[in-house]
């Protein structure tokens, strides 16, 4: 049994409530974790760590950046995950993964690569219920209601499985 950090930057809670998925997952699998706002979290005393933040624009929250950096030596001699979420609205038919490149928070990838990340996945994020501001309000109107809320429950708990199985393993 693993002692397991998820750590999480959120600013509608949708993010948090992924990570809180995650750690429900593996603790269903015998490994104890908790899920915990990156802002306020240490790597230390953890035998892995699953880092998740909310992704605008190509950019992590600031927390989970922070918490990268300043956990990066920490993080570079354990098993840790990271994940992003945040696409929403409707799917293209002719999507191809290249249209979605400029959403992925590169510099962040390229600093979680350097402390031998795991694997990063993105997660279709949810548009808050009640926007805050100009931008926010135009995408949540502009978008239809069915497509306000992309997160796959079936696909995080199957992440959170993968992982499970590593630690295991």
């Amino acid at each position: 049994m693993a002692k397991v950090l998820v750590a999480y930057a959120t600013k509608h809670h949708s993010t948090a409530e992924i990570a809180q998925a995650v750690a429900e997952e593996l603790r269903a699998r015998g490994h104890d974790a908790e899920a915990v706002e990156a802002g306020s979290a240490t790597a230390e005393g953890y035998d892995a760590v699953v880092l998740g933040s909310a992704t605008y624009m190509g950019r992590w929250r600031r927390e989970a950046r922070h918490f990268l950096s300043h956990e990066r030596d920490r993080l570079a001699r354990i098993p840790f995950w990271v994940f992003s979420s945040g696409p929403v609205g409707e799917p293209k038919d002719d999507a191809s993964p290249e249209d979605d490149k400029w959403l992925e928070p590169r510099k962040v990838i390229a600093q979680a690569e350097d402390a031998g990340v795991r694997e990063h996945v993105v997660f279709g994020g949810r548009l808050p219920e009640e926007p805050s501001g100009y931008i926010e309000k135009g995408m949540v109107s502009g978008t239809p209601e069915e497509f306000r809320d992309r997160r796959d429950w079936d696909e995080i708990r199957a992440w959170a499985d993968r992982i499970a199985d590593e630690l295991t393993g």
